[in-house]
């Protein structure tokens, strides 16, 4: 009950519509009550022999069987049967319109409870460092904020109202038979708990079968991801039967997990109703004796304790299914929650400064990161000048990246300072940081959007001049016309309806248009053709004039006009200097150059 308490907590700012669900359950119950009540009195004075009288009261069946027995004597019995058929029906339409009124008002609470909690989910995801999803499986993740949200609303949600209504009715239903009788309802109060943990005990093991159900599902997403994206190299490589034994073993194990869930979870049902029956037969066992040993509890009194008896089981038979089905959804809860606690290591502090601009440079300071014990870099110290071009260039696994990566602040790092005209970025606001940086990856991010929406991401408000201004000067607006839809166009799933050329300019122009002093490029035309990389490249001359570049060098041969260019190995800079000077040191750089040449 713990993890549901996150879920409570969204109700704070619905206090008035609980308070109106309260009082309908309230009005509603009594009135189900009121209707088994008058069975008992019906079968008194409607077939009994002797001529109706008076009955001491000692109970509410006594007022309604001195209330018929009145009718009768002043008119006769089918005149009380008629006013007894009025009577069930108005407290039967009474009972129904309240309770109805009841779920009316709950389910618009239960979907904001959902509704926040999605968002928060969201929220929590967006708000992660970079990192994070280097470690995470995305399928798991997926699972985690669809499926596992599903399992919370079907599981928790769906018997937020049992929790609620269940309990009134239970306390309404005691209430009555504790007037009615005491002695028989402190024995079926002693059997009432036993049956309660014998149905606990049942329902345990299904939190932990439920996390493992969620797990299987989560690995298993994450295989139907990595199929569906990788889907020409499986057909290249032939591997469609190895994608599809491992989507089977994991279906395999879903299935046999979800078979043992719903065997425990059907099971509470039954059980709590074999329960009841038990104790029904001793109820009715004990009261027999009262009634025939004639101690004052009379037959019709009797007929309507076992009535309300009869009720109480419905309710209690619903807490042990609801109990089962939040157990369930704990399990998903959990999931959830774990991902919601995740600790976010790229954070703002109360007091950060503000950074409207970018005017001298930027510094590196004995720069360390790691991941966890792996260390990537080490004692790096560098000063980029504002509109000065700096190569990153080395072999893979040198570094090059996570060095980029540490300017926006994607990851943190572990020792050392990086300062913005002598102001350390920790110490910034992140939005004033990250709206002076351009990134352009060698993998070019698009959204299954229009062009013109993937043009403007994150800029907001720009005119259609602009948009259509950078698309030119990214070399993106000839083919974009050339679309029957033009810049509505729809990109397509990662933008798999343009071509690696087109994607790369619509980011290009993405970048143009967000108008970054500093541009962090990430060798951006090593994957294209000879025509994409030439339209490409001059696209990105354009946009690099007048900027601070921070360029992340495969193909050499693109860099060798740089400002300055660090030779990277592991985690160190093992040569600086410019394209001439590097080769004159015949060192690691002059390598990599004859290399490429060979090649």
């Amino acid at each position: 009950m713990k993890r549901i308490s996150r879920l409570l907590a969204y109700l704070a700012d619905q206090k008035g519509k609980i308070a109106l669900y309260f009082t309908a359950n309230l009005l509603g119950i009594p009135f189900g009550l009121a209707t088994m009540i008058m069975v008992g009195p019906v079968l008194q004075v409607l077939f009994q022999a002797a001529p109706p009288a008076k009955n001491a009261v000692s109970g509410p069946a006594d007022i309604a069987i001195n209330y018929i027995n009145d009718i009768v004597l002043r008119h006769d019995r089918l005149t009380a049967l008629t006013y007894v058929c009025i009577a069930v029906v108005l407290l039967t339409l009474l009972k129904n319109v309240f309770l109805y009124l009841a779920v009316y008002i709950l389910n618009p609470i239960r979907n904001n409870i959902l509704r926040k909690l999605r968002t928060d989910l969201f929220d929590k995801t967006m708000s992660l460092p970079i990192g994070f999803f280097t470690e995470e499986r995305k399928g798991d993740l997926m699972s985690r904020m669809t499926n596992d949200i599903n399992e919370v609303e079907l599981s928790i949600m769906s018997v937020l109202e049992v929790f609620i209504r269940e309990p009134l009715s239970i306390i309404f239903y005691i209430s009555y038979m504790v007037w009615v009788n005491y002695q028989l309802t402190l024995v079926l109060l002693v059997f009432l708990p036993v049956a309660g943990f014998i149905i606990g005990r049942i329902s345990k093991s299904l939190r932990r079968s439920s996390n493992a159900a969620q797990e299987h599902l989560g690995n298993m997403m994450g295989v139907i991801d990595e199929s569906l994206a990788g889907m020409r190299v499986i057909k290249a490589f032939g591997a469609e039967t190895h994608q599809r034994l491992r989507f089977t073993r994991l279906n395999n194990m879903l299935f046999r997990t979800r078979n043992f869930i719903a065997a425990r979870k059907e099971l509470a049902s039954p059980m709590s109703e074999t329960m009841g029956i038990i104790v029904a037969a001793v109820i009715l066992w004990l009261g027999g004796r009262m009634v025939f040993a004639g101690t004052g509890f009379t037959g019709p009194v009797f007929i309507t304790y076992i009535g309300a008896f009869w009720m109480l089981i419905a309710p209690f038979k619903n807490l042990s299914g609801a109990f089962s089905n939040v157990q369930k959804g704990t399990a998903a809860l959990d999931r959830i929650e774990h991902l919601l606690s995740v600790p976010n290591t790229i954070t703002e502090k109360a007091n950060a400064k503000h950074l409207p601009a970018f005017d001298n440079n930027i510094t590196l300071r004995n720069v360390h990161f790691a991941y966890g014990e792996r260390t990537v870099l080490q004692d790096i110290d560098l000063t980029i000048p504002k509109g000065k071009t700096v190569a990153l260039v080395g072999s893979s696994g040198a570094g090059k990246s996570t060095l980029a990566d540490l300017i926006p602040r994607f990851h943190d790092v572990t020792s050392g300072e990086i300062l913005i005209d002598g102001t350390d970025i920790r110490d910034c606001k992140i939005d004033d940081l990250r709206r002076l940086i351009g990134v352009v990856s060698q993998d070019p991010i698009l959204f299954n959007d229009t062009l013109y929406n993937n043009i403007t991401l994150g800029t907001g408000g720009a005119t259609k001049e602009r948009v259509e201004e950078a698309a030119r000067i990214a070399h993106a607006d000839k083919f974009i016309l050339q679309k029957s839809e033009g810049y509505d166009t729809v990109a397509g799933d990662r933008g798999a309806r343009l071509s690696g050329g087109e994607r790369q300019r619509i980011t290009i122009a993405r970048a143009v248009l967000k108008n970054p002093p500093i541009l962090i490029l990430d060798e951006a035309t090593s994957s294209l053709d000879t025509e994409s990389e030439r339209l490409v490249q001059e696209a990105i001359n354009k946009l690099m004039q007048n900027r601070t570049c921070i360029v992340i060098a495969h193909r050499l041969s693109t860099v060798q006009h740089a400002d300055e260019i660090i030779v990277l190995e592991k985690g160190r800079i093992a040569e600086r200097g410019t394209h001439a000077t590097l080769l004159a040191a015949n060192g690691i750089y002059k390598k990599l150059v004859e290399m490429q040449q060979v090649k």
